[in-house]
């Protein structure tokens, strides 16, 4: 019988104010738990997100995918614990105790929960080197974000480390962050989850194959994008129609951007019947894996059941549950 596997969702270890404050006491991310399964992530003194407890209890974790029916999930870190913003003297040891907990958290039962690692982008030789060790101590890929500062996917530093994980068989999620539009124009209504989010995960979709960085990057390449790919499904016809009128798209682009989507995955976190039969559509059966965004509230309450509840043939079904993630991350 084919597993559930639930590739996208996020915890956030018990982190103290003590230890976020060797990485920086003003604005690095740590948990006040509220003892009553509740909590809030803080960064530094000021309240950042109101959690509950499945983000740093494995147990909790546990019996919420049986209620949902998911044999296996795999957890990375909520972007705030990136850090990327720091020099890599201070941030490498953060991401080395992160990946540390995550490994910590998935002992509680390690045939049912998976972590990928988080990296120092900002030091790529660094970023190489410890997405190694977390490999070597049971990480099953590395979830990066989609940009570091003005370095697009496409940059010849992200580039560097796209091609390292191509190398040694080490999958990607990549998770939109530090969002575009800032506090002005993204003022209130979440717009920059509902906006912005979609719009990051396209544009990094778009930095790989308009610059023809899938051209370069070995087809061993094993990259995810969240949230069902933003906006980059139904935008693409869009895309296509650019390649094929101007010239300037063509310019580093050799193919239809269309005939790329076989080079990466996305997650099924679109969270509508109609946008996950489109998405299928258009990325192919094998190129979509069931994410929930767990345990969040704009995740998928009731993990599978829009695939479940599809009027996909069994054979897709059971692949977007599981049977694809299992071939993607070698679990």
């Amino acid at each position: 019988m084919s597993r559930v596997i639930d590739i996208h969702s996020h915890f956030f270890p018990p982190i103290t104010q003590a230890e976020a404050g060797r990485l920086d006491p003003e604005r690095a991310p740590w948990l006040k738990d509220s003892g009553d399964g509740s909590g809030m992530i803080m960064a530094g003194e000021k309240p950042f997100r109101p959690v509950y407890s499945a983000l740093w209890d494995p147990a909790r974790r546990i019996e919420e995918m049986d209620a949902s029916g998911v044999d296996v999930q795999i957890m990375c870190a909520t972007p705030i614990m990136f850090g990327y913003r720091y020099p890599v003297e201070r941030a490498l040891p953060w991401v080395q105790r992160m990946n540390d907990y995550a490994i910590e958290q998935c002992q509680h039962d390690p045939q049912r929960l998976k972590a990928l690692a988080q990296v120092p982008l900002q030091d790529i030789d660094a970023a190489c080197e410890e997405v190694l060790r977390a490999k070597s101590i049971g990480h099953v890929g590395v979830q990066i974000g989609n940009h570091l500062g003005d370095k697009d996917l496409d940059h010849a530093d992200l580039l560097t480390f796209l091609a390292h994980c191509a190398n040694h068989d080490i999958p990607l999620l990549v998770h939109p962050w530090d969002m575009m539009g800032g506090e002005q124009r993204m003022k209130k209504w979440m717009l920059p989850w509902l906006v912005a989010m979609p719009a990051e995960t396209q544009l990094g979709i778009l930095s790989l194959i308009l610059s023809g960085a899938f051209e370069k990057l070995p087809r061993s390449l094993k990259i995810c994008f969240a949230h069902g790919g933003g906006s980059f499904a139904f935008l693409l016809g869009r895309v296509d129609n650019a390649w094929r009128e101007r010239d300037i798209i063509r310019e580093d682009c050799p193919n239809p951007p269309s005939s790329y989507v076989d080079r990466f995955h996305v997650d099924s976190a679109v969270f509508d019947p109609h946008a996950l039969e489109f998405l299928v559509r258009v990325m192919g059966n094998s190129q979509v894996m069931l994410g929930s965004d767990y345990p969040f509230p704009l995740g998928e309450q009731k993990i599978g059941k829009l695939i479940r509840d599809s009027d996909f043939t069994e054979p897709v079904r059971t692949g977007l549950l599981g049977g694809n993630a299992s071939r993607f991350f070698n679990i």
